[in-house]
């Protein structure tokens, strides 16, 4: 009788299986991120004269993306293309932004070089652990402006102490310097 019921159980189990194929053949990946293979260079939006930069993330580092648009924008614009975070085409090249959820609003103004940015910070109780990416995305981005040479944040009219890559707190001003290690050329 055990004999007789460990062979039903073994063609049960020998049923259970997936079929096997004689020919391969193609499968559908299923929905969802996959593996990503990143390319040497910026991602670049083909239309317009001028070139603009704007770091966003992908996998916790920095990423490069360069968009063509029609003129140099002003310091505050180049802060709102970048708060408006990545194209359907960058995300589709897996690129994302850390400012949403850092941030709720934040405003620019150039002086003798320093970009200075007032941030309102998200709620403290966010519980993130990307804000060296999103002071990071700001300060690499505006610093790649020609007219910028640092970045100071500032929080009703005062100097706010920020997160450097190396989460050392930092009152500025800050540069690419100070990101560098997240920084991956694509």
């Amino acid at each position: 009788m055990a004999a007789a019921l460990a062979v039903g159980l073994l063609g049960l189990v020998a049923s259970c299986g997936v079929p096997a194929e004689d020919l391969p053949r193609a499968v559908t990946p299923p929905p969802g991120p996959l593996p990503y293979e990143a390319t040497a260079t910026p991602t670049v939006a083909e239309t317009g004269a001028v070139t603009e930069l704007l770091y966003f993330s992908r996998d916790d580092r920095l990423i490069p993306a360069i968009r063509r648009i029609d003129r140099v924008p002003t310091v505050d614009a180049h802060l709102r293309d970048l708060l408006a975070g990545p194209t359907p085409a960058e995300r589709d090249d897996g690129l994302t932004t850390a400012l949403p959820g850092a941030f709720s609003n934040a405003s620019v103004e150039l002086v003798d070089g320093q970009a200075r940015v007032t941030v309102a910070p998200a709620d403290a109780e966010t519980g993130r652990i990307d804000e060296p990416l999103a002071y990071g995305q700001i300060v690499c981005t505006l610093t790649a402006r020609t007219d910028v040479t640092g970045v100071l944040f500032l929080r009703d009219g005062a100097a706010l102490s920020v997160p450097r890559a190396d989460l050392s707190l930092s009152p500025g001003p800050l540069t690419t310097t100070d990101y560098a290690a997240l920084i991956s050329p694509r």
